[in-house]
């Protein structure tokens, strides 16, 4: 690991009263930065970090989101996080806590944990360039004109013959009235708006309509409704001569 510093690049050691950082490996590193390049701190005075490392180098690998959040910003950009694995250690929550704090490029070993901060400090901003460049293509403004996509074989819909002029008749006002109680075109059992007796005059006309027009098919019509099938334009109506014309007045009760 200490082939991998520089002379000069700042190390943080960071331990507690349970964990310290083996004595030789700590002398590698002094001899590759210097000794002035190499600070302690315990793990419960984190706050007190007011410079950033090239490198901070973990004893305790009980680290939750507040200390690896700390650690975070005390590194400075692309510097390197080593956490110290004990022999019986188990890693999983804390791989996951790495990550989700922030941290990248994660390798683990059977001796320790290396993780570092990205190439960009935490809460820094870069203005994107929106097509300055009057000359990049990405400026271009794409049109279906510009992309030629349209092949003039293809016959396209004309929008104006979508809707014949029966679509575009207006309704019948009439037609839309309904009960303001059943919501439908259908009168409520105290009907007082008029629609009961309107519905009443459009079934008599129809029935006078059915009656001045029907043809019977079986001839039986006339003998009444034992006689008639589902359909008969007589049904309902009272039994007559056969031969006779049936008109029925539209004062008469249904």
């Amino acid at each position: 690991m200490a082939a991998n510093l520089s002379p000069n690049d700042s190390v943080l050691l960071i331990t507690d009263s349970d964990h310290t950082i083996d004595k030789t490996f700590v002398d590698n590193i002094v001899n590759k930065v210097g000794e002035s390049h190499v600070t302690h701190q315990q793990l419960n005075n984190l706050s007190s970090i007011v410079t950033q490392h090239d490198l901070i180098i973990s004893s305790v690998q009980q680290l939750d989101d507040q200390h690896l959040n700390r650690l975070l910003s005390s590194l400075k950009p692309k510097g390197r996080l080593i956490i110290k694995k004990s022999k019986d250690c188990t890693t999983g929550s804390l791989v996951t806590s790495l990550k989700l704090n922030g941290f990248v490029n994660l390798i683990e070993t059977n001796d320790d944990i290396t993780v570092s901060k990205p190439e960009y400090e935490v809460g820094s901003s870069v203005k994107l360039n929106f097509g300055d460049n009057k000359s990049s293509s990405t400026s271009k403004i794409w049109s279906l004109a510009a992309m030629e996509i349209i092949d003039d074989s293809v016959d396209l819909i004309d929008d104006n013959e979508l809707l014949t002029e029966e679509d575009k008749t207006l309704p019948d006002p009439q037609s839309l009235k309904v009960c303001a109680t059943t919501k439908q075109r259908k009168a409520c059992a105290n009907c007082s708006c008029g629609l009961a007796e309107e519905l009443e005059s459009e079934a008599l006309q129809k029935i006078k309509e059915n009656s001045q027009n029907a043809k019977s098919s079986c001839g039986n019509c006339y003998l009444g409704d034992a006689f008639r099938c589902a359909k008969c334009p007589y049904l309902g109506m009272p039994a007559f001569k056969a031969g006779e014309k049936v008109v029925l007045d539209n004062s008469s009760d249904l």
